[in-house]
């Protein structure tokens, strides 16, 4: 007989929460300099994440594209901040579930669909599916699949911009199961060490796939800096506003001292780990706690309460963004698969690597 999800899967059959928000912040949109008009651009873009990726997941289960298929539905709050808050041309880089943010950065709807389908116009040419995004051009560098081994990656960013004199800052997601890989810590001592001029930030939604914080890691996260004399704090994921004033100081101190900082950012995605999971690990009343703090429906209802859109100008954005990821699905189902000779190409940046020879 299938468990329910009261009946928990630890072996005490208790089911855990997974994690607690800390209070967002009382401070409006002017305080934190954000123009009016701005406010609706970014409701849009939010928007645009959560419809992207419903539509993605139905496209899922009707077989238009395999592999694997991890939603960030919950946490647009955090990818939508974080590229209100830094330069065009500061580094980004992110784990697997990464669709939003590049959404966020300015990737297409169509370039982002077309590379879940596998397709050549996709903006990885399709050869990396959903868990390997990228787009050098807005210095969006992935999407990486493999727990905590582009932490090491995101140190490099911020060296190379520091070796440059750019003043170009990076910037490292990363899930709450990868604090535990050996490689953040490696990394976090050489970027101390170094000073490098680097954000990590863990995105805690609550589950390192099915499995509680609080079952797979002690203490809390964010003091895993403090090992290593490194500035951190933490940030409610949840909330717009909140991200925005956390991490423009953040951003603005690493930008000027060149030293690297840990932020743990506690959020919640509502949908599984995977397409493949059902979530029964929690129970019905937690999915329904933190989808009552949902980030674009508070920020739609602050936009609302101070007057800065009405309700017809947010359904036609809503209209307008459904129409744009419908055109987008269409794009990729007309693109062409890449061809075969393409198999061994964009591997290597440099064309004459060594290890070509």
């Amino acid at each position: 007989m299938a468990k329910k999800a009261e009946d928990g899967f630890t072996p005490t059959g208790k089911v855990y929460k997974s994690t607690t928000l800390p209070k967002p912040t009382n401070k409006n949109h002017k305080d934190l300099g954000i123009k009016d008009e701005q406010l609706p651009l970014i409701f849009r873009n939010m928007y645009l994440q959560r419809r992207f990726e419903e539509r993605a997941a139905q496209m899922y289960q009707k077989g238009k594209f395999g592999g694997f298929l991890h939603l960030y539905i919950g946490q647009e709050a955090v990818s939508a901040s974080t590229v209100h808050v830094l330069n065009d041309d500061d580094d980004i880089i992110s784990a697997y579930r990464v669709h939003g943010m590049a959404l966020a950065r300015g990737t297409s709807p169509n370039a982002c669909m077309a590379e879940l389908f596998g397709k050549v116009t996709g903006c990885s040419k399709g050869k990396g599916g959903s868990m390997h995004f990228f787009d050098v051009e807005k210095h969006f560098w992935g999407g990486h699949a493999i727990v905590g081994a582009h932490i090491p990656l995101g140190a490099g960013l911020a060296m190379a911009n520091k070796y440059q004199g750019n003043g170009r800052i990076a910037i490292c997601f990363f899930g709450d199961g990868a604090v535990d890989q050996g490689s953040l810590n490696e990394t976090f001592n050489l970027a101390q060490l170094w000073k490098l001029p680097v954000i990590f930030v863990v995105e805690n939604n609550g589950y390192s796939m099915g499995t509680a914080v609080e079952r797979h890691s002690a203490g809390q996260l964010h003091k895993r800096g403090e090992a290593y004399d490194m500035k951190n704090g933490v940030a409610n994921g949840m909330d717009f506003f909140s991200m925005v004033d956390t991490l423009t100081d953040i951003a603005k101190e690493v930008r000027e001292t060149n030293e690297p900082y840990f932020l743990e950012v506690k959020t919640y995605r509502y949908r599984g780990h995977s397409m493949s999971d059902p979530g029964n690990y929690r129970t019905k009343e937690e999915l329904v706690e933190f989808r009552s703090f949902d980030p674009i429906e508070r920020l739609k209802t602050y936009m609302l309460e101070h007057k800065l859109i009405t309700k017809d100008e947010i359904k036609n954005i809503e209209d307008e963004v459904n129409q744009e990821v419908l055109d987008a699905i269409d794009f990729a189902e007309n693109s062409d698969f890449p061809p075969a000779s393409d198999l061994y190409e964009h591997v290597y940046v440099q064309e004459d690597f060594p290890f070509h020879t």
